[in-house]
């Protein structure tokens, strides 16, 4: 079983003629009641202003007839889901009590369930031994949160190619998601966010390079290429040894194509050069003749594009997206690269120990107390960190915010029981009402399970949870994530309100 929960971009992709297929479906089996997912985004939005079907105003030349509307069955319903009496603490505990004692999560089992609007004490605060556990893949809400603190939804960031004496050098900005060409290239769907891509910067380098405007003489560079942005080791030490020749992550690096992979979707040692290589595949495919291979170096010129020296650039999809693609599918590299864009937005460092820090400051400085939490990493694949439940709450609860929008994506992220990401084909053991109702980050190591996320109940009061148990025996890998499974799913099925 694979060590992380994580599913490459090219390898677990959901395909939007599929995602519609699937919305219908659901539709028709919800009876024409509106896809269940929307009733927690319903929730979130709680403040949009959605204008009355009768204020709009007909296409001009169009005559609406008089319409004498029907005396009403019965009142509507105000106020948020769930009313102000919230959950009750013996339905939450009568909910998931029993599969939480289920002996196959082994002898460290960690629950925590409260409700997701104010910072009233938990409903449920099962803790078995030490209150921390191993987090697994829920550090990416973390990591998620902190950048989104950090950068904000709308930051993007640039790979770009300057001049340099006789070279010209392709210039890593920490983008992760950056391809080699258009999705749609090969036939495949492209998937959410938008990319950006070689081949678009190599046809950008190209014009700009064509001096004469008609290309009549094909140019001939010399091509560097700069990763300095991020500095440290690219392999973080708490890994275990095989975690990057198993492909689970990559070496992190601040310039890379296909998240540190070749054209094949192997891992490569130098992710840097691979980029630059393909790079130079991509500018002789627009005329530009590379002479020699593409050479590491560094832009002595921090003002190189002020001073007209920048040839071309392509930018990332945003934060905000960067975030929602990143937990949906659990993507390991793309946390471990925002980590070390913490750490350059905190402390003008991109190194592992410097994202660290500006993730613990972030979150205090936004009321998260960490209680004793350590984290070693972005992604989760340390087995040194240690994470209380309620930390994640916290998280959960300040992500969800009416007063912070700005960090709505580490909650719309979170892929949906039964529908997206690595939930799509989860909780299919608990009760079929919690499809849809259960939102959450999984995580998943040898030994370790944990889901952290928000329930919609029937009662439509929102609950936000956090399983975790990290002391689970091999034999009972299987049977342990299906009893987190369905407490999770109990969660939504539950009339706790």
């Amino acid at each position: 079983m694979a060590r992380g929960d994580r599913a490459h971009p090219r390898r677990r992709r959901l395909l939007v003629p599929g995602l519609v297929l699937l919305l219908v479906v659901a539709l028709v089996a919800a009876g024409g009641v509106a896809w269940r997912t929307g009733l927690l985004d319903g929730w979130l939005d709680r403040d949009r202003v959605v204008p009355e079907p009768a204020a709009i105003a007909p296409p001009a030349g169009v005559e609406e007839p008089e319409l004498t509307p029907p005396d009403p069955v019965a009142e509507p319903a105000t106020g948020a889901p769930g009313g102000a009496a919230g959950a009750d603490a013996a339905a939450v505990r009568r909910a998931v009590a029993a599969t939480l004692r289920d002996p196959r999560l082994g002898p460290h089992v960690l629950a925590t369930v409260a409700s997701l609007e104010g910072d009233d004490p938990p409903l449920l605060d099962l803790a078995e031994g030490d209150q921390r556990a191993t987090p697994a893949s829920t550090t990416k809400l973390v990591t998620s949160t902190a950048a989104l603190l950090a950068l904000g939804p709308d930051q993007t960031f640039e790979t770009s190619v300057v001049r340099q004496g006789r070279q010209v050098v392709l210039v890593g900005g920490g983008d992760p998601f950056l391809e080699r060409g258009p999705q749609e290239a090969d036939g495949s769907a492209h998937p959410y966010p938008d990319r950006a891509d070689l081949a678009d910067l190599a046809a950008r380098t190209a014009d700009a390079l064509d001096v004469g405007g008609a290309r009549a003489r094909a140019p001939r560079v010399r091509l560097g290429f700069d990763d300095s942005l991020f500095s440290g080791p690219a392999v973080n030490p708490t890994w275990e040894s095989d975690y990057v020749s198993a492909g689970e992550v990559s070496p992190t690096s601040a310039l890379w194509v296909d998240e540190g992979r070749d054209a094949d979707g192997v891992g490569v040692a130098d992710p840097a050069a691979e980029a630059a290589s393909a790079f130079a595949d991509a500018l002789a495919r627009e005329g530009v003749r590379v002479l020699g291979a593409p050479r590491r170096t560094t832009v002595t010129d921090p003002d190189a594009a002020a001073a007209g020296q920048r040839l071309a650039s392509v930018s990332s999809a945003p934060v905000g997206e960067i975030v929602e693609r990143l937990l949906e599918v659990s993507d390991n590299d793309a946390a471990e690269v925002l980590l070390r864009q913490v750490g350059l937005a905190t402390a003008g460092e991109g190194s592992i120990e410097a994202g660290r820090a500006g993730v613990r400051d972030l979150l205090g400085q936004a009321g998260v107390r960490l209680r004793g939490s350590v984290l070693y990493d972005g992604s989760g694949l340390s087995r040194d960190g240690l994470l209380d439940p309620e930390v994640l709450v916290d998280v959960l609860r300040l992500a969800s915010s009416p007063v912070r929008p700005d960090l709505r994506a580490a909650v719309t992220g979170l892929p949906v029981a039964g529908f997206s990401g690595s939930l799509a084909d989860r909780l299919a053991q608990g009760p079929q009402a919690a499809f849809g109702r259960v939102r959450a980050k999984t995580g998943t190591l040898s030994g370790v399970s944990s889901l952290a996320g928000v329930a919609l109940d029937l009662d439509g009061t929102p609950l936000v949870f956090v399983l975790m148990a990290d002391r689970i025996g091999e034999v009972d890998t299987l049977d342990a994530i299906a009893a987190l499974d369905r407490a999770a799913a109990s969660l939504g099925a539950c009339a706790c309100g």
